[in-house]
């Protein structure tokens, strides 16, 4: 069956299947350009899904999908660091069940990097400039 190629059509039929079928398929690849089958380990809080296929070479076969309302404007900076961790191989405890994670109240919630957006922080400054720029003369 492998001889033929046989087996990566289930393959990929299962695959398709697991998606949601066709049209599923289809618009995953076009937002993430890959269809992977995996279990999925997990949700955070922001909608981003975590899985994982212990068939895949090491290294390649943890990955993140993007929530869905971000579109095709996903970065790596989305991720919080929790989840990272684990996507990275620094733990292979999911955050759920990680008993070393501290949790205190002073820390802060996970935000995305803004640059390049509108959102993004731009400081002003308090001091006058020293140097001005040019006005041409009116006429």
């Amino acid at each position: 069956m492998s001889y033929f190629g046989l087996d990566r059509l289930l393959r990929l039929r299962q695959t398709i299947k697991q998606y949601g079928g066709l049209k599923a398929s289809i618009y995953k690849y076009w937002r993430m350009d890959s269809l992977r089958p995996g279990t999925l380990v997990g949700t955070d809080k922001y909608g981003n899904k975590y899985y994982e296929n212990k068939a895949y070479f090491y290294g390649r076969n943890r990955w993140v999908e993007y929530a869905e309302h971000v579109g095709i404007n996903y970065d790596a900076s989305q991720v919080p660091a929790e989840w990272y961790g684990w996507l990275h191989y620094k733990t292979d405890y999911l955050p759920s069940e990680d008993p070393g994670r501290p949790k205190y109240k002073w820390m802060l919630d996970h935000t995305e990097n803004f640059s390049g957006t509108k959102f993004q922080y731009m400081p002003y400054s308090t001091t006058t400039p020293k140097i001005e720029a040019w006005v041409p003369p009116k006429k």
